[in-house]
């Protein structure tokens, strides 16, 4: 089933009345001037799917560290509606693997998709789902992370029928093409040299 992970749902919000629950760890820390353009790809496929997941007994819910506040603003901007709440003061990123800790910071190493290694963001990205018994025992079932996260994106799968398919061979970040969907227009370049560059803080 999946290692036992605690009596409550490891959200304040819970599991919504469903038995099981996916959260996504979006990449959007305190004091963020906006959410990673990456998690905000993944995240445009989000509210479609809701409704669906619901019927078949599934809540999902997105979580960030920065304070609600900011979640919302950058939210309204995007025009989201899925449920996305904050981990701001509680231990639940770290547990998961998803915020660095000072230590990690200063080390400049970090474990994350299940090994040590360098990462240019304070966040990382993932999914971690979990299921709740009749008795109400709490198991964490599956993590997720870095392009392990790529099925989620349906984009990606629309691309991969096309001639060109993804067409990121050469791009030093797999993803450098990828925008806030707000950020499209006439100048739109990408530069296949550019790596992953944690968004600026306000």
């Amino acid at each position: 089933m999946g290692r036992r992970a605690r009596r409550r749902w490891p959200i304040s919000s819970g599991g919504g009345g469903r038995s099981q629950l996916i959260v996504y760890h979006f990449m959007l820390g305190p004091g963020w001037k906006e959410g990673c353009p990456s998690c905000s790809f993944i995240s445009d496929h989000i509210d479609g799917s809701v409704v669906h997941l619901a019927a078949r007994d599934v809540r999902l819910v997105v979580v960030s560290r920065a304070p609600l506040a900011e979640i919302e603003a950058f939210k309204k901007r995007m025009g989201w509606r899925f449920d996305w709440v904050s981990s701001n003061a509680t231990e639940f990123n770290y547990d998961y693997q998803v915020s660095m800790t000072k230590d990690e910071l200063e080390k400049g190493q970090v474990y994350y998709n299940y090994s040590m290694q360098k990462f240019p963001s304070e966040e990382r990205p993932g999914t971690s789902v979990f299921f709740k018994d009749g008795a109400g025992n709490i198991f964490h079932t599956y993590s997720s992370y870095s392009r392990g996260l790529d099925i989620l994106i349906g984009a990606y799968n629309w691309l991969d029928l096309a001639p060109k398919g993804r067409d990121e061979e050469g791009l030093k970040h797999g993803m450098a093409w990828v925008r806030h969907h707000d950020k499209y227009d006439e100048g739109y370049r990408v530069d296949a040299k550019a790596e992953y560059v944690q968004p600026a803080k306000s």
